[in-house]
């Protein structure tokens, strides 16, 4: 090995890390702006369900606000009138186009505790990276955060460090692989 390949080489790895850690502080950044939640509660306590909802809800709103004022809006959520069932939209851009799909998940009868599974049924089979129904994948890397972190994270962290992520990694791939295709792509086919 040439001293020049070296170092051209190192640089690399070099610059590589710096992105990494970019993009690491740049996460942390953002989850510090998400409040932490305080109410240890999940659906089967009536009373203080509906303050955890209350907390949620204001968490989400607040990353939503976070996210449009840094130009980064990228899903759309709502749920049912209990806060158990919740559903939207998820958008990635790609090449300047938009990638949209259906997500839906259930609040477990565990949580906090438990973290949702999020499903984007559309991409079922399309990807290892998911379970049977199109569950996505969150067990190496987000449950263990979450874990760690009961009762503090919410539904605003399943965004910003289960789907978001997730997205990020899984979109570009998928459609390299030409599993997905833009909307307008697939209509002039």
């Amino acid at each position: 090995m040439s001293l020049s390949s070296f170092f051209v080489g190192w640089r690399y790895y070099w610059i590589s890390f710096s992105r990494c850690k970019m993009a690491d502080e740049a996460t942390r950044k953002v989850v510090s702006e998400i409040s932490l939640l305080k109410t240890n509660s999940g659906p089967r306590d009536k009373e203080l369900w509906v303050q955890r909802l209350r907390e949620e809800y204001l968490a989400l709103i607040k990353y939503v606000e976070n996210n449009k004022a840094a130009d980064n809006d990228w899903f759309r959520l709502e749920s049912n009138k209990e806060g158990t069932r919740w559903f939207g939209k998820c958008w990635y851009i790609h090449d300047l186009l938009k990638y949209e799909f259906d997500m839906e998940f259930d609040i477990p009868v565990t949580y906090p505790t438990t973290a949702p599974e999020v499903a984007i049924p559309e991409l079922d089979g399309k990807t290892a990276k998911m379970y049977r129904g199109g569950k996505i994948c969150l067990t190496d890397h987000f449950k263990p955060l979450w874990a760690r972190n009961v009762p503090k994270f919410g539904l605003a962290h399943l965004m910003a460090l289960g789907l978001g992520p997730w997205l990020a990694v899984e979109i570009p791939d998928l459609i390299t692989k030409g599993l997905i295709q833009h909307k307008e792509q697939q209509n002039n086919s």
